[in-house]
């Protein structure tokens, strides 16, 4: 058997010892996003009081839930094992092509046939599109059984690249682009350095935080010791932060989004079919190359997933943050958290075929 077969075993194994907190994560999820929406529409001024302390751009609060949601995961990764994942070229070009050509491409071409008559609207959901993830994506994929080690790799690239590309992406997608097809021009204010203050605060100290942990805990303790004690005492922190940062970014735009119904449901369309095109041609490609369940499924989250945060804090600084880009960048979890929390457990469901592809060939 292959450690491939051997750890898609594995990961059966803990599947079927799921907390009370794994088996009803829609649900709480659910009971998330409407507590944030409430709140947001019943408590005046809250709005003001959760914004006025901001990290790089984003609330505290928000910023807060995003650190304590992705430590645990980073805190699982086994990163002796990342040389496996940089090897694998085919994962490697696969991720770039649906992050940084596909993925603007997508979701330009949805924009403009979805939203033609919305310019502010449309222009968002460009923002959105060229904003690739790098926290929640890690989720997701930890949920769904996803390769932990590919996780992380495909995320700090995807971090060096939104550094790099962003603004050149955004300036060629809102002004070049329109500009050769006969389109209305448009621009974003933003800079690399701006951009990477993000990535190191919101994927720097997790990352550091948890290669630590896992050093000095291992050096010290062993790895046995490290993963059947420690772990599983970090492990549900990281859903913990994920429903308090859902709950904080719901209550922020709460009002907003309750007073403008049929706008959101304008906006989620687009998104709509953006996630199940980003996702599905993640999972096609990963299948066809024959990458396994684990791989496979940590491409499919990675091209799917946006970074609302960057998409949100962009919106809101060239636009204000009472613009109709901003609500589109608000708009974006609404849709893509209970979207992607449903395609876990479609990926789930699809992990039986993997595994009996897998066996068989095995055991030839």
């Amino acid at each position: 058997m292959t450690d491939t077969v051997k750890a898609t075993g594995q990961h059966v194994a803990v599947a079927g010892k799921l907390s009370t907190l794994d088996r009803f994560l829609p649900v709480w999820i659910g009971v998330a996003m409407a507590a944030g929406l409430i709140l947001g529409r019943l408590i005046p001024g809250l709005n003001k009081t959760i914004s006025a302390v901001t990290v790089d751009g984003i609330s505290l609060p928000i910023a807060i839930g995003l650190l304590i949601m992705m430590y645990p995961v980073l805190a699982k990764v086994r990163y002796d094992r990342l040389d496996t994942v940089t090897g694998d070229r085919k994962l490697l070009i696969s991720s770039l092509l649906l992050n940084w050509i596909l993925g603007p491409l997508v979701m330009f071409t949805l924009a403009w046939l979805m939203l033609p008559d919305l310019p502010e609207y449309r222009t968002g959901l460009i923002i959105v599109g060229l904003a690739r993830c790098i926290a929640m994506v890690i989720i997701w994929n930890d949920l769904a059984c996803g390769d932990r080690e590919a996780a992380a790799v495909l995320v700090a690239i995807n971090s060096v690249f939104q550094v790099v590309m962003f603004a050149v992406l955004g300036w060629f997608y809102l002004s070049v682009l329109p500009g050769w097809l006969g389109l209305a021009q448009t621009t974003i204010k933003t800079s690399p350095w701006e951009i990477a203050k993000s990535v190191l605060i919101f994927l720097g100290i997790p990352l550091v935080a948890g290669f630590l942990t896992r050093y000095f805990g291992e050096k010290v303790k062993g790895r046995n010791w490290y993963e059947q004690k420690l772990l599983p005492r970090i492990g549900p922190w990281a859903l913990y932060g994920l429903l308090f940062t859902i709950v904080i970014l719901f209550a922020l735009q709460g009002k907003q989004i309750t007073s403008n119904p049929w706008d959101v449901v304008r906006i989620a369309l687009p998104l709509l079919a953006y996630f199940a095109i980003m996702w599905g041609g993640g999972y096609l490609i990963g299948a066809l190359a024959g990458m396994g369940y684990e791989r496979t499924t940590t491409l499919a989250f990675t091209a799917a997933g946006n970074n609302f945060e960057l998409a949100i804090a962009v919106a809101i600084g060239t636009y204000g943050v009472t613009s109709g880009q901003a609500l589109a960048g608000v708009v974006g979890p609404l849709i893509e958290v209970p979207v992607l929390v449903g395609l876990v457990y479609v990926s789930l469901a699809l992990r039986n075929r993997f595994i009996d592809h897998q066996n068989r060939f095995a055991t030839h």
